[in-house]
């Protein structure tokens, strides 16, 4: 495949991916600013929804922002105990910080609990557009992800992808 048809369909990919992970997302997205424009919130505000880009029982909380538009987002995602997130990649940097749990982080395209850094609350990681990732949980885990939009998720492999 030549490398221009490559951008142009991973670039569709990511804009269909980005819309459907924001459709499941919508409805949890009511933080809206205050005086100043500051946000504020507090853990029993928050509004979890289901994510229709992840398998199982994952929950997507939107602080800020619009997943499908260009501008800034922070979102929050709970994952059950024994959570897999299959290798997949992203079309902007994310940002990912741990607040719960631990979140059993690594880089690579075939799923490897040994090749995983735990990272435990306080723990922060920084990935690289379209560079692939996953990751495991042992425990019911929160992490907070910030980046750019507009955003969304491409799985390695295609079976992996709840979307399919």
């Amino acid at each position: 495949m030549k490398l221009k048809t490559f951008c142009t369909h991973a670039t569709l990919l990511g804009i269909a991916s980005s819309a459907l992970f924001t459709a499941a997302a919508s409805d949890n997205h009511h933080y809206t600013p205050g005086q100043g424009g500051h946000i504020m919130v507090t853990p029993d505000q928050l509004d979890w929804g289901s994510v229709a880009s992840m398998e199982g029982d994952a929950k997507i909380t939107i602080i800020e922002g619009n997943l499908a538009e260009e501008a800034p987002f922070t979102i929050r995602l709970r994952l059950p105990e024994n959570y897999i997130v299959h290798p997949h990649v992203h079309p902007a940097y994310e940002r990912v910080t741990v607040l719960s749990g631990t979140f059993h982080f690594a880089h690579g395209d075939t799923f490897d609990r040994d090749a995983t850094m735990a990272l435990t609350p306080g723990s922060f990681a920084i990935m690289a557009p379209g560079e692939p990732m996953f990751a495991f949980t042992e425990e019911e885990t929160i992490i907070q992800l910030h980046g750019e939009g507009p955003w969304g998720i491409d799985y390695i492999h295609e079976e992996h992808d709840p979307r399919n």
